[in-house]
């Protein structure tokens, strides 16, 4: 048994025929196939309510498009100082953001407290224009430290942030692995606790390469995160091909 990697894990055998299966004959491209028109429906079935999704290869590409999407580039992003936007995404949030800066808080087994939080943002604005201003707060689910937040948790730190005109993003590259442990619908962990945006992570539970941008209940965001994922040279021509993936996951 391998315990260094989920990244070093081979792909799920559905995942292999779910490709088998797509591979049949030609499709629209670039997102326009029958897989990614899907993926509205089939994501909004799993989580009780009207989601948009944007298939997108790399966990990074996910998180970074949707950052710059609810950040401006004076803006802050709120995370845990072990969070892998801080300490494994090589500056791309700061990239993509054109500048947002990241803002790093402690917090026991890597995980955010709403308290922490509420202090960081209230006293964030003393300089005015001289500051940045916190835009999201931006929380990994499982942790990086293989820790998970509990419902109440997140609404918590959603009600801070909402209160205060900040979104909430969650990293799920470990989402199912949450959702399993904490025994729950992937709606209680999600827009039912305040969640604003989820990077949805399949490669790190049996997929090829395949990730998901999830929006729930701002269906105005989507054009500005299509821009950017096409802008970011993340807009496969074959999307089906991760698409099919994801649907295979679901």
């Amino acid at each position: 048994m391998n315990f260094k990697s989920d990244n070093e894990a081979p792909a799920h055998p559905r995942i292999i025929q779910a490709l088998i299966e797509v591979n049949e004959g030609f499709a629209s491209a670039y997102a326009a196939d029958g897989s990614s028109m899907a993926l509205d429906t089939a994501f909004s079935e799993v989580f009780e309510t009207e989601c948009r999704v944007l298939p997108i290869a790399t966990g990074t590409a996910a998180n970074c498009v949707s950052l710059a999407e609810l950040s401006p580039p004076w803006g802050a992003v709120v995370c845990h100082r072990q969070a892998h936007i801080h300490n494994d995404e090589g500056g791309a949030p700061e990239f993509y953001t054109h500048g947002a800066k990241l803002a790093p808080l402690a917090g026991d087994y890597a995980r955010l407290h709403a308290a922490d939080v509420a202090a960081f943002v209230d006293a964030a604005g003393v300089h005015g224009v001289h500051n940045v201003k916190p835009s999201v707060v931006s929380i990994t689910q499982a942790t990086e430290c293989g820790t998970v937040y509990r419902p109440e948790e997140i609404a918590a730190l959603a009600e801070v942030a909402h209160q205060r005109g900040l979104y909430l993003h969650m990293d799920g590259a470990r989402f199912a692995n949450a959702v399993a442990w904490l025994d729950c619908r992937p709606a209680e962990i999600t827009w039912q606790a305040g969640v604003d945006v989820l990077s949805f992570g399949a490669t790190k539970n049996g997929a090829m390469t395949a990730e998901a941008i999830v929006v729930f209940g701002k269906p105005e965001w989507l054009e500005g995160m299509e821009r950017r994922r096409k802008r970011g040279g993340h807009l496969l021509s074959k999307m089906r091909y991760v698409s099919a993936q994801l649907l295979a996951m679901l």
